[in-house]
Formats: C-alpha cells, sequence, structure tokens
C-alpha cells in the first residue's frame, strides 16, 4: 500500500511540475509570414501583423520568457526612438509598438518585433497579468 501512495504522489508531483512549466501564454512570432500569433490558455486570440528585422539585421529565432518590461522605453541605439509597450525577451531585443504602421507585414526593423500600438499596448497587458508566457520565434 505505502508503495501505490508513493507512486501515486510521484505522479501528481510530475504533472504538478509540468503544468507550472506550460506557459498560460504563448506568442508565436513567424518571421516568413511577418505575423503574430497570441494564444491564451490554448486558444487563439489575435493575429496581428508584425514587422521583423530588414535587410542587414536579424530577429533572432528561438523559445524565450519575457525578460523586462517597460511601458514608455525609448532606443538608447536607435536615435531615442519610441518603443510603447516594450516586452524584451532576448537582451536589447523586444517585441513593440511602432508608429511606423504603414511597413507592418513586411520586415522593417532593426531586429525588434513591431507591432500597431494598440496591439502593442494589448499584449502588454496580457503578458504582464499572464502566470508565464513563452515567445516562440520561428523562420
Amino acid at each position: 500500500m505505502r508503495k501505490v501512495l508513493l507512486v501515486a504522489a510521484s505522479l501528481l508531483a510530475c504533472v504538478a511540475i509540468s503544468s507550472a512549466a506550460d506557459a498560460r501564454v504563448v506568442v508565436r512570432v513567424s518571421k516568413s509570414r511577418q505575423m503574430m500569433y497570441v494564444y491564451v490558455d490554448g486558444y487563439l486570440q489575435h493575429a496581428w501583423p508584425v514587422s521583423t528585422a530588414r535587410g542587414g539585421y536579424s530577429t533572432p529565432s528561438g523559445v524565450y520568457s519575457p525578460t523586462s518590461f517597460d511601458r514608455y522605453h525609448r532606443s538608447s541605439k536607435y536615435h531615442n526612438s519610441p518603443m510603447p509597450h516594450s516586452i524584451f525577451f532576448r537582451g536589447g531585443y523586444a517585441i513593440h509598438g511602432s508608429y511606423d504602421v504603414g511597413h507592418l507585414g513586411r520586415p522593417a526593423s532593426h531586429g525588434c518585433i513591431r507591432l500597431d500600438p494598440s496591439d502593442a499596448a494589448e499584449l502588454y497587458d496580457i503578458v504582464r497579468s499572464s502566470g508565464g508566457t513563452r515567445i516562440v520565434v520561428s523562420r
């Protein structure tokens, strides 16, 4: 009986650990489609056009977690450009709003992932309030 209880407890612990590791919010960015797909609890909630890196620059592919947030960030590297609702995920790379909305849907950035400012504000609020977020950037 004691073995059965130990096995049951071990299984429950594994389930708890895997549940905690699963992100409540998944942000998928397709560089080839120049689109972002936002899933909340496994359901697609938003599909938004983005701009990733233009020629001569790169947006890193991979799986990330947000590292920091800044509602009113300005670029220290690119002429103090506004980067509203920034979600940083790798060093200086961020998902953020851009007022250059005419280029959304095609490569235009220095490497960050640009969104319409209203979409960036909504994403910022979703990610900040989530129990966990995974950012997946793919080719």
